[in-house]
């Protein structure tokens, strides 16, 4: 199976489960360099909070810089009153970067 329709399957599947449930959802994209997070109320139609690593300015390791994204947007969500989410993961796989930005969250206070 050609590595495009797998990857547009996965991000499909996943978000059609994260729309069923009624509640904000941090989405994540990463690129070759940064990652980034936000977390989105759809009911509202707006963006609460976002982070990106370029933002934070954090050097070095691209784990270390997800797990920096991933507190900081948990310290952010958490400010704002908003404590569950379900976690958006969109077309990448639960690995790596990814995993050590969701890990972060749910250290800092994030229920998903």
């Amino acid at each position: 199976m050609n590595l495009a329709l797998r990857t547009k399957r996965r991000k499909l599947r996943i978000r059609s489960s994260v729309k069923t449930v009624k509640r904000t959802r941090p989405s994540v994209f990463r690129s070759s360099k940064y990652i980034y997070a936000q977390i989105i109320d759809d009911a509202k139609g707006v963006t609460l909070v976002q982070f990106s690593s370029k933002a934070l300015k954090v050097e070095g390791d691209k784990t270390a810089a997800a797990t920096a994204v991933g507190k900081a947007i948990a310290e952010a969500a958490l400010a704002k009153g908003v404590k569950q989410v379900v976690f958006d993961r969109g077309e990448y796989k639960y690995h790596g970067r990814v995993k050590a930005l969701a890990e972060a969250a749910r250290e800092g206070g994030l229920d998903f």
